[in-house]
């Protein structure tokens, strides 16, 4: 996760074209921690928040606090959550790591939730703080989009500059995460694995239906390019590629899928035309014994 950590970069595009999550996706969330019996709603927390997308949707809980190590992240998290003063006594965002929750106390959080930042987590660290800082019957909930892009060519692909290990594990659905009983045995129920991929992985046991999809314009699908990790330090590791006469990496890459498109709809496609994205997602769930 070192890349959003860095002053280069942008965390305000980040936070203005990252997709967003469903509502039936907390919905889902919030029906599993619900089957808790004496299920509580104090207080939630949400592990690499980043800027806010997920930690806002956790509105039943009284108190819920977003944690990122990246004081970038939290600054413009922290902005948006000032011009929403309503939200401000309910919400709170910390910059600290999810291996050392020091700021919460033992058995004081009902759920916790992770969205696109459990894959970098140090599990060894992160579980114990897990079964410390959880009530009893509290949930845990980790979730990561997959975003389709490969390639080892060093010149011109963005596949060879995904920070490692993390994108192994997210490219294996996250299987590489231990279940917490293999850290902490005997504190946490059995894990559930479920997964929004639809037919893209028909391998994967049980595939659920895609729920996280956006329509969006051309346009706003190469600023979404723009805020991949990946794509930032492939452009640290050649700073002449965007002399290339097509465009950057990222252009070229959002030319070669806009000339694809019109090749199978036989019309030429503007910028400001819509494009339908699907994201596969994998989901990690868990309850505190």
């Amino acid at each position: 996760m070192t890349t959003f950590a860095k002053s280069s970069f942008d965390s305000t595009i980040y936070a203005t074209f990252r997709p967003i999550y469903p509502r039936s996706l907390f919905n889902f969330i919030f029906r599993y921690h619900e089957r808790n019996e004496g299920a509580r709603w104090d207080r939630a927390v949400d592990l690499g928040c980043g800027t806010g997308q997920a930690t806002i949707e956790l509105t039943p809980f009284k108190h819920v606090t977003g944690v990122d190590p990246s004081c970038k992240m939290i600054e413009v998290a922290q902005g948006t959550l000032q011009k929403t003063p309503e939200c401000t006594g309910q919400y709170e965002y910390i910059q600290a790591s999810a291996e050392s929750l020091t700021f919460l106390e033992d058995s004081s959080v009902d759920l916790v939730i992770s969205a696109e930042a459990c894959h970098w987590f140090d599990w060894n660290k992160t579980w114990p703080e897990l079964a410390r800082v959880l009530r009893k019957n509290g949930s845990v909930t980790f979730w990561r989009i997959k975003a389709y892009i490969e390639g080892t060519d060093l010149l011109n692909s963005v596949g060879p500059y995904w920070e490692q290990p993390g994108r192994l594990i997210l490219d294996n659905h996250l299987i590489e995460v231990p279940d917490g009983n293999e850290v902490v045995p005997g504190a946490f129920s059995e894990s559930e694995r479920v997964f929004f991929t639809g037919d893209y992985y028909p391998s994967l046991p049980s595939p659920r239906s895609v729920i996280m999809r956006k329509k969006m314009t051309w346009d706003d699908l190469l600023s979404y390019l723009n805020t991949w990790s990946s794509l930032h330090t492939f452009r640290q590791h050649n700073p002449t590629d965007g002399e290339n006469p097509r465009g950057d990496v990222a252009m070229r890459f959002w030319k070669d899928l806009k000339e694809g498109a019109e090749r199978e709809d036989g019309r030429p496609v503007e910028g400001h035309d819509e494009v339908d994205i699907e994201w596969p997602l994998a989901m990690i769930m868990v309850k505190r014994l």
